[in-house]
């Protein structure tokens, strides 16, 4: 290999990863547009009912329904970080001490985000802010969610301090922190959204209590490196090395200039 390390190619988990990060971010244009033709009078905005939806936000519903439906069963296709719970994953380590260094960080982190989406809220609960305002922030949500996992997650760096996903204390919080603005809104398919989400949540923390050493990579061999099949870190790290190389490349480009 000419001493140079085999590049890995991007696992399943993480092209999956990718497909969502596209199809959220279509779906987040898609509603733009769609609130956009309803600011200049050209269409009705999708009331929360059922049978007042337009098709793109029924393909939303659907899209995220499906999503937190599968997220109730073990899968190979998703991320180690949200597996780890369910005692197909558990594979004992012959430790007993249990070792979750971010667990205290949790109530800071669900803190922090309910005072920011209350902020939201009382928006619009003064009608500043509109239902599609809402709706759209529950999208961008969506999007930031893939953001985080793929490339920078300010949870990670800043407060949990966990060294990967496959290790974060909160991982399944996901979609109930996405849907979050939801609670604003009453409707069946808004609410019904939000119910899933918050059902995610708690299923999550009553593991978490009854099974911590599932959730512990001193406990649970499932959560060490080398058994790891979304290898994220390996994509980071090709990430930040094709970063350094357009800075060094742009800063090269840079001086040449000045001494021209």
């Amino acid at each position: 290999m000419d001493g140079k390390k085999r590049r890995q190619k991007i696992s399943i988990i993480s092209t999956i990863h990718y497909f969502r990060l596209i199809y959220r971010s279509v779906l987040f244009l898609l509603l733009l547009f769609e609130y956009i033709l309803y600011r200049i009078g050209i269409r009705e905005f999708p009331e929360p009912g059922i049978g007042k939806q337009t098709a793109v936000s029924l393909l939303i519903w659907i899209v995220f329904a499906v999503e937190m439906i599968f997220r109730f069963f073990p899968s190979k296709y998703e991320s180690p970080g949200c597996q780890k719970q369910f005692k197909r994953n558990y594979i004992k380590s012959g430790r007993t001490d249990i070792k979750i260094a971010d667990n205290n960080a949790t109530i800071l982190v669900a803190l922090i985000w309910v005072v920011f989406n209350a902020a939201f809220g009382a928006l619009y609960m003064l009608d500043i802010f509109d239902k599609g305002i809402m709706f759209l922030l529950c999208l961008a949500y969506s999007v930031c969610d893939m953001i985080c996992i793929l490339f920078f997650c300010p949870f990670q760096s800043w407060l949990l301090k966990n060294k990967c996903c496959g290790s974060c204390r909160i991982y399944n919080w996901d979609y109930a922190m996405m849907f979050t603005p939801l609670f604003f809104i009453r409707g069946i398919l808004t609410w019904s959204l939000l119910f899933l989400a918050v059902a995610l949540l708690i299923r999550w923390e009553i593991t978490f209590y009854k099974y911590p050493e599932r959730f512990s990579e001193n406990t649970n061999r499932y959560l060490e490196c080398a058994n790891c099949t979304e290898k994220l870190c390996v994509h980071k790290k090709q990430l930040g090395r094709l970063r350094k190389q357009i800075e060094d490349y742009t800063a090269k480009k840079l001086s040449r200039l000045k001494k021209e």
